[in-house]
């Protein structure tokens, strides 16, 4: 029987998720939005394109939860989008209701699922699904930290021009301006980054990374990134349908790890069929700890004013 991955949300970073994931032909798609046309289009023209590149990937669009039936995987990338001057947690009284609804929904209809959650503020809609649908914490993880490393990657890349392929940078902490690029595990090619870089430019391309997804609103205007959140989510989906146990950056709950408990926090993630199998630990020094510190308080003052607006 063939994997079925459903996406909830059909808007630029819905349907671009949708196109990775048919170039990997890991598993058939079905695009669920409100706007009533929108997943039926976008469905039928990615399933146009296949033939040219040679993928068989059943896809379909709906307005309605019954398409969903049967997923391995539901992906939540519904919500508004930010605008130009709004923060992630601006986001959070319009977005809690749509992923509230998305999340019971899908498990009415597929309620084995994992749930990989994209809305922002994205820790907190990570909690706020596994806490509404009783989920058992490993059948929901955040993408966050995959995309955070990536745009760390790309900076250092046009920093040094060297292929990306050559550098590997990780990005824990919460999905917001607290995040904490680990500066002393990244490397190109095994050379410590701080060996690579003078502090001033590594400095600057830290801050970058904390500000990646709002450099990229302020340039669109009206809207906000999707292609590298996109292929970010491919690239979760991809590696528990394979069972790959790949470990990578993500939000996942917190049960005493890095000594946090009740949030969900980007931490290295290993993900296999089931889920979220473990909570990798690196050991951090005093200034890195400070700085995981205050990117959980940032996250939890966002949990606390989310259980004010919602019974969970």
């Amino acid at each position: 029987m063939k994997n079925k991955v459903s996406i909830i949300g059909a808007g630029m970073t819905g349907s671009t998720t949708a196109h990775w994931l048919a170039e990997r032909e890991v598993a058939d798609i079905a695009l669920v939005d409100v706007v009533e046309g929108m997943p039926q289009g976008k469905a039928l023209d990615l399933k146009e394109a296949l033939p040219v590149i040679g993928k068989d990937v059943e896809l379909v669009g709906s307005n309605t939860y019954e398409a969903t039936a049967g997923s391995d995987i539901v992906v939540i990338t519904a919500g508004l989008p930010r605008k130009p001057g709004m923060s992630r947690d601006d986001l959070l009284t319009a977005n809690a209701e749509i992923v509230r609804t998305a999340t019971l929904e899908s498990l009415k209809y597929s309620p084995e699922t994992i749930i990989l959650v994209l809305t922002n503020p994205l820790d907190t809609m990570a909690y706020l699904a596994m806490k509404v649908g009783g989920l058992p914490p490993e059948r929901v993880v955040g993408q966050a930290g995959i995309l955070d490393s990536a745009r760390m990657r790309a900076f250092v890349a046009m920093e040094l021009g060297v292929s990306v392929e050559n550098i590997h940078c990780y990005v824990l902490g919460g999905h917001g301006d607290d995040m904490v690029p680990l500066v002393r595990y990244s490397n190109v090619a095994g050379i410590p980054l701080n060996e690579m870089l003078p502090p001033d430019r590594l400095e600057a391309i830290v801050e970058r990374t904390r500000k990646g997804g709002g450099e990229i609103v302020s340039l669109l205007k009206t809207g906000s990134a999707y292609y590298a959140p996109g292929v970010a989510v491919a690239q979760m989906v991809e590696a528990i349908l394979k069972d790959k146990n790949l470990i990578v950056p993500a939000a996942a709950y917190m049960r005493g790890e890095y000594g946090l408990k009740d949030i969900f926090f980007g931490v290295p993630v290993q993900l296999g069929r089931e889920g979220v199998v473990k909570v990798h630990e690196y050991p951090l020094d005093e200034t890195e700890r400070a700085a995981l510190k205050r990117s959980a308080e940032a996250v939890s003052q966002t949990i606390a004013a989310l259980h004010a607006l919602v019974k969970i």
